[in-house]
């Protein structure tokens, strides 16, 4: 393995980033991305149901919640990030995934403001509120694509294959009799 390669599987800080082989970054993605496709099914909804007061509200918490989260994941993301050798194509696939990511939380953000004008209000999710997530989902797939790539195709934070392997050393059980 080159030492570039390696030098992308080691945390910049184990205490702020995770240790070797275990990053935060890809744990705390799961709180915008379940944020952000709950109040898209919950933008669908107010849409079918006769009273969508409780899901435009619910909606517009998920979309603040999924702001709050992809901020926390963002810092902990460009930790990884500083660990990938600039000028590599690794590097080059970070820079995109991380612009990505940044743009879709501040389309959300725009959502969030234009959403907050109208709280309190009845109605279903104005249609155009609602295409704004749809877009904005399609690009946060596009950005964990890319995340996918940095992790299954070039190895970044994930431990060597040396490590890998001891959790397939076969090793005889030691049985436990009374």
């Amino acid at each position: 393995m080159s030492e570039q390669a390696d030098h992308g599987k080691r945390p910049v800080s184990a205490v702020l980033a995770g240790p070797y082989g275990h990053p935060f970054h890809p744990i705390l993605v799961t709180v915008p991305i379940g944020a952000w496709v709950s109040s898209l099914v919950f933008d669908v909804s107010s849409r079918i149901v006769g009273d969508p007061g409780f899901l435009t509200k619910g909606s517009l918490w998920l979309i603040a919640i999924g702001v709050l989260g992809a901020l926390a994941a963002a810092t902990i993301g460009f930790l990884d990030l500083m660990a990938i050798p600039t000028g590599t194509p690794a590097f080059r696939t970070g820079v995109t995934h991380m612009s990505l990511n940044l743009a879709v939380t501040a389309s959300y953000a725009v959502n969030f403001v234009w959403r907050h004008a109208d709280y309190g209000t009845p109605d279903a999710v104005d249609i155009g509120q609602l295409a704004l997530s749809a877009v904005s989902l399609a690009g946060l797939a596009a950005a964990g694509y890319l995340g996918g790539r940095l992790v299954f195709r070039d190895g970044v934070r994930v431990a060597d294959e040396a490590t890998q392997a001891d959790a397939f050393e076969h090793r005889p059980r030691l049985d436990r009799h009374p």
